[in-house]
């Protein structure tokens, strides 16, 4: 339970992150009810943006910790669900999996909103965490750490047309209209999108995975559709967990 000397430094915190976003350049668009922000070359809602920067200074990551990394409807799910079940494989079998009653996203917590419950993860010996932030934008404890990272990137035709269905559906169900394809479209070509641009957020984590191979694995949605096998056996690997050879058989 939080002190009250935290919940105040808390408090004097989410206040300068608030002043800070009022002076940013903004755009009302994807029909979001909120603006987008412009902070360091990518755009956030709000609450993003809070997050984005209460992770940068609060967030302390040790070697042991595994980034899952990704922009927004590039097959982040997906890669929660193999990835935790291959740590807890030896926790879990397929009848007693939580991913049978729970979502990816419950179970693997992202960065930018939860990091008590990542803390208890931790503690059980779970250390996989997540994030839509830029490679820029890390905490720089995750750097300094050496823990380990796997971003995933998509295709960015069927990126797109994900995240305009995935904006589309949740129009629909408030009963209100959602933006015009093209219009979308436009505005992810010119970078405008949550956590766009969407090249820039790729490239920076195509980079360091160059220059550090052994602390940034690179997936790419396409490869792991073609043969899923194969790529979990060498995120596996790169995460520490390897099939045994009696697992593989």
């Amino acid at each position: 339970m939080e002190s009250h000397l935290e919940t105040q430094n808390r408090d004097v915190l989410q206040k300068s992150f608030e002043e800070m976003i009022s002076t940013l350049p903004k755009e009302n668009c994807w029909g979001y009810s909120e603006d987008q922000y412009q902070y360091q070359g990518f755009w956030f809602t709000p609450r993003f943006l809070r997050g984005a920067l209460s992770a940068q200074q609060q967030f302390q990551a040790q070697p042991t910790d595994i980034i899952l990394c990704s922009s927004p409807r590039t097959g982040t799910a997906w890669l929660k669900s193999l990835t935790f079940a291959t740590i807890t494989r030896t926790s879990y079998n397929d009848s007693t999996t939580p991913l049978l009653s729970k979502m990816p996203h419950d179970v693997v917590p992202f960065m930018e909103f939860d990091h008590a419950q990542f803390s208890t993860n931790r503690h059980l010996g779970i250390p996989l965490l997540a994030t839509h932030l830029p490679y820029s934008f890390l905490p720089r404890s995750i750097i300094d750490s050496g823990c380990k990272l796997i971003y995933i990137c998509r295709d960015p035709k069927d990126t797109f047309v994900s995240l305009y269905h995935f904006i589309a559906r949740y129009y629909k169900s408030q009963n209100t209209q959602p933006i015009q394809l093209d219009e979308a479209f436009e505005l992810f070509y010119e970078g405008v999108s949550l956590y766009g641009p969407y090249w820039d957020h790729v490239l920076g984590y195509w980079k360091a995975s160059l220059e550090r191979p052994d602390k940034l694995m690179f997936l790419k949605y396409e490869d792991l559709v073609e043969d899923t096998v194969l790529y979990l056996k060498k995120t596996a690997e790169f995460m520490g967990y390897p099939f045994s050879s009696e697992e593989q058989q």
